[in-house]
């Protein structure tokens, strides 16, 4: 595990990357922002009360002096602020509605990003996954040609590294959802070290079985294709088929996927949560994430029962995601 945070911290180190945690009065978050920034990784700008966040810091013994700190009831720039957001909600806040979402410390924190402040954010540790996403969608947004985010996971073991995705946001994907995450995961495997080839997972194996959900999946590969003609990329696949090279010569002979895909695209977000679970739980495969991608500047999401630790290797993944 410590191998893949290696390769992050040395692309990251030295190129002054900004990360924005809004929680900053919480132990974990201070733990993990002091040593980023002791360790010279990266700056975190911690949001909240000031005196709040250094007694914090204090108690747990922990030095925030190179962090930026910033309370949004003080901020200098509010005003400059509240005229950028009103303009990119296009008439869906008023000025008066803005001077107090803002006051929100994850819409504080995402305007921050996207004022290019900082260059991505990364909270959780103490909201729903809805108070993190919901501001970077609205302010934010997702990259051009790209509809909805998504969430995947990278599963590590040793020296094996595989993404699976969507694990974490789409319920039931369409067709052009399932293209645009794997073009996203093939992506998003690059960032950390893995050469992307991607298998459309279902129940069937080309064309064992036939039904409307196995035809969604055959046409999100043609979709997909078309997006990213330079993908690896094949389905329909049962896991089996996608992953073991004895199986894949008996049941896809023809594919250039030889029972070695390491980018996993689930047909829905059950069969994509159940499957990266077992690997997790059964595998003994370490679950990296949910890793957010579409989004034009890096946002992720910690869960409620992170340690310091996850905020810490979630804070490299964002640096490097910018």
């Amino acid at each position: 595990m410590s191998n893949l945070f290696d390769e992050l911290t040395a692309k990251i180190k030295g190129a002054d990357k900004t990360i924005v945690f809004p929680e900053g009065t919480d132990e974990r978050i201070l733990t993990a922002a002091s040593k980023l920034s002791t360790e010279g990784i990266l700056k975190p700008i911690l949001i909240g009360n000031k005196q709040e966040m250094e007694q914090t810091a204090q108690q747990t013994d922990v030095d925030i002096s190179k962090c930026d700190m910033i309370n949004p009831s003080e901020y200098e720039k509010m005003d400059d602020m509240v005229a950028a957001f009103v303009e990119r909600r296009k008439g869906k806040a008023t000025e008066e509605d803005a001077r107090k979402i803002l006051l929100d410390e994850n819409y504080f924190g995402t305007m921050l990003v996207y004022m290019n402040e900082a260059d991505g954010l990364v909270s959780g540790a103490a909201h729903s996954t809805a108070d993190t996403v919901r501001p970077a969608l609205q302010i934010i947004k997702t990259k051009e040609g790209i509809k909805k985010t998504s969430g995947v996971f990278i599963m590590v073991r040793d020296e094996e590294k595989y993404v699976f995705a969507d694990c974490a946001i789409n319920i039931a994907p369409d067709s052009n959802d399932l293209a645009e995450i794997a073009v996203g995961s093939a992506e998003t495997g690059k960032l950390f070290g893995v050469d992307p080839r991607v298998a459309m997972l279902s129940f069937s194996t080309k064309g064992s079985a036939k039904s409307e959900e196995t035809e969604k999946v055959e046409q999100a590969l043609q979709i997909a294709k078309e997006k990213d003609p330079s993908l690896v990329i094949d389905g329909e696949f049962q896991f089996d088929a996608a992953f073991v090279p004895s199986v894949a010569a008996k049941k896809a002979p023809e594919s250039e996927i030889k029972g070695d895909a390491n980018v996993f695209v689930f047909p829905s977000l059950e069969a994509g949560n159940i499957g990266y679970k077992i690997a997790q739980r059964l595998g003994g495969f370490e679950a990296v994430g949910p890793i957010l991608q579409g989004l034009n500047k890096p946002v992720n999401d910690l869960s409620r029962g992170c340690s310091a630790e996850d905020v810490y290797n979630l804070a490299l993944i964002t640096a490097a995601q910018a």
